[in-house]
């Protein structure tokens, strides 16, 4: 396997392409066992223990799977949510109650969502830790996405010269160890992780 010095320019685009392939490579297996490790990580997270009401997705392009950590949460009496499209305001997402029982409906990406207008919704900054999917990441709490904003404008109450410190949710991506970078080119509207759980640890 390749290392992360491979990337020796921090080209975003480039970057993307390069790491999307590196975790589409992963074999079937190697997903499922990564699943379930960074659910170990980060069952053992004071973040996690302490969190009632916890944001998770639904995977796509071979990103983490956060089933196992999901049927943690179930059984500990925790409420999970799902991201779903705002309507309205573009590249903004909603967060909806998910339970074992709710009906999920491809939203335009062909991604399952909840039905927004059946099940209770929960504005952003009540939620106590969101997990977020990446393409890659660095020791600074630097953050690749898929390059649509979502997250970044949905919670970037969390950044800025005007927020206020300690507000709102963690957020924890989630990832393959293979995803990490030396460096990300930090753009001023990118929102900080406050940590990464790989199938490896904890990275803070």
């Amino acid at each position: 396997m390749s290392t992360i010095s491979e990337f020796p320019a921090p080209d975003k685009k480039q970057l993307r392409q390069r790491l999307r392939a590196r975790r589409n490579g992963l074999t079937a297996q190697e997903h499922r066992d990564a699943a379930h490790a960074v659910a170990r990580q980060i069952s053992r997270t004071a973040e996690f223990i302490r969190s009632r009401r916890i944001a998770v997705y639904w995977p796509n392009d071979g990103e983490i799977d956060p089933t196992p950590i999901v049927e943690r949460a179930w059984q500990l009496g925790k409420q999970c949510y799902l991201p779903v499209l705002h309507p309205i305001q573009p590249r903004r997402l909603w967060f909806v109650l998910w339970q074992r029982d709710t009906p999920l409906y491809p939203n335009r990406y062909g991604i399952p969502e909840p039905n927004p207008y059946r099940e209770p919704r929960l504005a952003a900054p009540f939620l106590n830790l969101v997990l977020l999917p990446l393409v890659g990441f660095d020791a600074n709490g630097g953050r690749l996405g898929m390059g649509g904003g979502f997250y970044d404008r949905t919670f970037a109450f969390k950044a800025g010269d005007g927020h206020i410190p300690g507000y709102g949710p963690d957020l924890f991506g989630l990832a393959h160890a293979c995803q990490e970078v030396p460096a990300l080119p930090i753009e001023p509207w990118d929102i900080s992780l406050t940590a990464v759980v790989t199938d490896r640890g904890v990275v803070r």
